[in-house]
């Protein structure tokens, strides 16, 4: 009998459609058949440097077929476990429609997009787009359970209004702290010279937000730092690509050096998994056209296939 490596097609990377991890395509939202919903959500209305994240969405999902390797999951030999097996649906979904010049309603396509994968009991995975578009995802869990939210992120994004401008990518935080069903946010990695004003952290620490810098984390170690977070709430999960340092992800609008390395994010993300249950995920700012090499959306699509990998590893060991 043929194994699990020998049945079905090849389907290499570079063969067929590049959907996220080579997943099925669903353009019906009205029946989302899945564990896992994928949509793009390529915005940059909202950003006040370089712009390009619109490309973002097409660029993680074809860095992503590289992790579409065999019929049977990801074996990790540091875990002895198999992440993402064929019994974990994924679905992507395309992109929510974006109407240029209009935030109103190019948010609100997405806003609607995150609920049809919510109203199917998936998890929604909204790649952007700058992270503008976190405020439609945090929109559409508004008659769910309430969420903690989890940041990855340079940049505070606290801004309350600057000019007029409400819902640009230096607001997310503010207007997601704004919600009743938000219970608190714990914003990760947030250093140097900041989007916010210093009046902007004192209003966030009043509002709920637990706020450490690379460096503090370093000092503090992963285990400390999660023990920080409310233990078994629903996280939503929010990482901002120039949370990583700019030596591995030069891809993005607002470069910031000093910041995360690969495996101190991902153990980050591993024990939140185990600490909680993840309810949304956003990734947002990768902008390929700073990056030929690639690696930023590499970088992406490898940290969130490892993530889902581990969040539906520990559902399943419940």
């Amino acid at each position: 009998m043929a194994n699990n490596y020998e049945s079905g097609r090849l389907d290499l990377p570079f063969v067929g459609h590049a959907t996220f991890g080579k997943r099925p395509p669903c353009l019906d939202w009205d029946n989302i058949e899945a564990d896992i919903g994928v949509l793009g959500a390529p915005y940059d209305f909202g950003t006040q440097y370089r712009a390009g994240a619109r490309f973002g969405p097409r660029a993680i999902r074809e860095a992503s077929t590289l992790f579409s390797f065999g019929h049977a999951g990801a074996y990790d030999h540091e875990d002895d476990a198999i992440y993402l097996p064929t019994s974990v649906r994924i679905v992507d979904l395309g992109d929510a429609d974006i109407v240029h010049t209009n935030t109103e309603k190019s948010h609100a396509n997405i806003e609607f997009g995150v609920r049809k994968i919510l109203a199917a009991g998936a998890l929604p995975v909204v790649l952007g787009g700058d992270h503008s578009i976190n405020i439609p995802c945090i929109n559409a869990f508004s008659k769910e359970e309430p969420i903690h939210i989890v940041q990855i992120d340079a940049h505070l994004d606290f801004v309350d209004e600057r000019h007029g401008v409400r819902n640009g990518h230096g607001n997310p935080m503010r207007r997601a702290a704004e919600k009743d069903y938000v219970t608190g946010l714990t914003q990760l990695g947030i250093r140097n010279v900041s989007s916010t004003a210093k009046e902007g952290y004192e209003d966030a620490r009043k509002m709920g937000s637990d706020i450490l810098s690379v460096r503090q984390i370093r000092k503090l170690g992963v285990d400390a730092v999660l023990e920080r977070i409310p233990k078994a709430a629903r996280y939503y999960v929010t990482i901002d690509i120039d949370g990583f340092d700019p030596s591995i992800a030069p891809g993005t609008g607002t470069p910031s050096h000093g910041g995360f390395l690969y495996y101190e994010v991902l153990e980050l993300l591993q024990g939140l998994s185990i600490r909680g249950e993840v309810v949304g995920i956003d990734l947002v700012e990768v902008a390929p056209d700073y990056d030929h090499s690639g690696s930023t959306s590499f970088l992406a699509a490898q940290i969130l296939l490892n993530f889902l990998g581990f969040i539906f590893h520990a559902r399943q060991s419940a």
